[in-house]
């Protein structure tokens, strides 16, 4: 009875056993790849994997979930130079577009009514939003910035150091308010505070849907050609000011390239991103992207072929 109940007993145990190491296996060969991604860029990432799937079944491509470590990830999207190097574990960066970032506050709140009819330079811009004491002597100090609230992003891929950059500036040197979080948590923000002005990618404050500004946003007023002006005011839809940020440098406006941020030594990712220049691009103006300008397209497509090759 003993010897029974003890060869029942190691059969369950090597059953246990292969199945744990079944279980283990399909982990290990699983063709599941993650990325991350900010939230104004996520609309488009869910596009990309929606239509590759219906070319390549055999590969599962699925947004990162949580707070997964950098070596669970197999794509970061990622804005030019914004994550310092020792986040960049991968070895490649393939860019795919532009994103642009613009300044805005509640709709109909004091702080729109403060900047009302106001068209803001880039160096009342810079006078607005950050601090120093050194400004150029034409640039007077406008007592009414003085009572507005600055709200900017913190972490790691805010838009923050892109709208910084584009002024000279580091993104230590905002004023006002600090937002954790993801960047459209500024907007939030904004509905809080009468008082706030902040800024926010083109996904984030426009609605892919309808094409103009949500409901509860305004655009901070910016000094740009008179032929423009209908473009970047509350009335706008966001076409039009792809449309003008492609054809026309705006310096008010900040422009920072988006890329996807890779390990080179996967095949299944590199095809992925070979799919998204070749087939991917086309869907930018409609999840609030700009496109690369042609040169700059081919060298990445040029990027990715001598990835595949040096695969082979």
């Amino acid at each position: 009875m003993k010897r029974i109940a003890f060869t029942i007993a190691l059969v369950l145990s090597l059953g246990l056993v292969n199945n744990v190491w079944a279980e283990e296996n399909s982990t290990n060969n699983s063709s599941v790849r993650t990325i991350k991604t900010p939230r104004f860029a996520r609309p488009l990432v869910e596009k990309w994997i929606e239509e590759y799937a219906k070319t390549q079944p055999g590969v599962d491509f699925q947004i990162a979930k949580g707070q997964k470590g950098q070596d669970d990830i197999d794509l970061s999207v990622v804005l030019e130079n914004k994550e310092s190097d020792k986040d960049r574990n991968f070895s490649q960066i393939v860019y795919f577009g532009e994103t642009a970032v613009l300044p805005i506050t509640a709709r109909s709140s004091e702080a729109a009514r403060l900047l009302e009819g106001k068209h803001l330079n880039a160096k009342k811009l810079k006078q607005l939003f950050f601090l120093n004491d050194d400004f150029d002597e034409d640039v007077k100090k406008n007592k009414v910035f003085e009572s507005i609230i600055i709200y900017s992003g913190s972490n790691a891929t805010s838009i923050a150091t892109s709208f910084a950059h584009n002024f000279g500036e580091e993104s230590a040197n905002f004023r006002g308010k600090r937002i954790s979080g993801d960047d459209l948590f500024l907007n939030t923000a904004l509905q809080k505070d009468p008082l706030g002005v902040s800024f926010n990618a083109l996904s984030n404050i426009f609605d892919l849907k309808s094409r103009h500004l949500k409901s509860d946003l305004s655009l901070v007023g910016i000094d740009v050609k008179h032929d423009l002006a209908q473009s970047f005011s509350d009335n706008g839809t966001l076409d039009e000011v792809l449309n003008a940020l492609e054809n026309d440098k705006v310096s008010e406006v900040a422009i920072e390239r988006i890329g996807l941020n890779y390990n080179i030594a996967d095949e299944a990712v590199a095809r992925f991103l070979e799919w998204i220049l070749n087939n991917g691009t086309k869907y930018n103006h409609e999840y609030g992207l700009l496109n690369l300008d042609s040169k700059s397209a081919i060298a990445e497509v040029g990027k990715i072929k001598n990835t595949l090759t040096a695969q082979k």
